[in-house]
């Protein structure tokens, strides 16, 4: 008896073990494909060697693309917090006009694809890349227009808000209204109550949001490959899209070496962050609407 229902509580872990074998060999093929000496071809071949590591690490639009990236990932963490946290705490915390229609709205903006609004974008982009300085010429992110860093990171921000503002809404939710009334009592304005009282109560959701949004930006491609059409505010996923498209064949051992230092930077922050990451699902079950 106790053999059979050991059998049958290991079968959800061979559906998962079978399902994701796909997912491992991929990247076992990838990993392995980064130290093999053949130039071309899909099937790794010859001998071990650091050459496609050494291509990839000596090249120096390759760390301008990290910095791009970083900057591009960075940004959209800290705009997302601040912007996201400020919007959902009048929206959980306060009764206004329009309320629950912003937030209605801001859901079915959520669920239209970003490929669908890539021509009006543009448009917008160039519009902007007319204003004095704020379009071109602002140091790092080069301005809001197109063809900028920044004219990516407003995108990338515009489009990951709704998801932002619901979940910081939903960790809102759940605190005590006790907390905050006590607040006002003692004299504290709204805006000192948010930022002193009710955003230390909601630090794992922070946390959870800022990885999420962190990862998103780090491995974002749509966006940047759309309105980045410049090599040096290019980041690393159009770069690898460069390597295996057009004509030309392709180097397999150095763009999956790209591929791997890639995906380097967000496995170990995943790893040390993944208690954080999870919580990110469990701030909109409970509390108000």
């Amino acid at each position: 008896m106790k053999i059979k229902d050991y059998s049958i509580k290991s079968l959800p872990y061979i559906f998962l073990i079978i399902i994701s074998s796909p997912i491992f060999i991929g990247y076992l093929w990838v990993f392995l494909r980064t130290f093999t000496r053949s130039m071309y071809g899909m099937r790794p071949t010859g001998g071990f060697t650091l050459n496609n590591w050494a291509l990839i690490l000596k090249d120096p639009i390759l760390w301008n693309l990290v910095g791009n990236t970083f900057i591009l990932a960075l940004g959209l963490t800290i705009g997302i917090l601040l912007i996201s946290s400020a919007a959902a705490y009048p929206l959980s915390r306060m009764a206004f006009r329009g309320r629950k229609i912003y937030l209605s709205l801001s859901l079915i903006l959520h669920a239209f694809p970003s490929v669908t609004l890539l021509i009006a974008i543009f448009f917008v982009l160039r519009w902007i890349s007319a204003i004095p300085i704020f379009g071109r010429g602002l140091p790092l992110i080069g301005g809001f227009g197109y063809n900028t860093l920044g004219g990516v990171l407003l995108v990338s921000i515009a489009f990951m808000l709704p998801l932002g503002i619901w979940l910081m809404k939903g960790f809102f939710d759940n605190i005590s209204w006790d907390i905050e009334r006590a607040a006002l009592i003692d004299g504290c304005s709204r805006f000192r109550t948010w930022r002193q009282i009710l955003l230390p109560q909601i630090r794992p959701g922070l946390a959870a949001l800022g990885i999420f949004a962190f990862m998103h930006g780090w491995s974002s491609f749509i966006i940047p490959y759309t309105f980045m059409v410049d090599a040096r505010t290019a980041v690393m996923s159009t770069y690898l899209n460069l390597l295996t498209s057009g004509d030309r064949p392709i180097d397999y051992g150095v763009a999956s070496a790209v591929a791997l230092f890639q995906l380097l930077p967000i496995l170990f922050f995943y790893l040390f962050t993944q208690k954080y990451l999870l919580k990110i699902f469990s701030g909109g079950m409970k509390g108000g609407s």
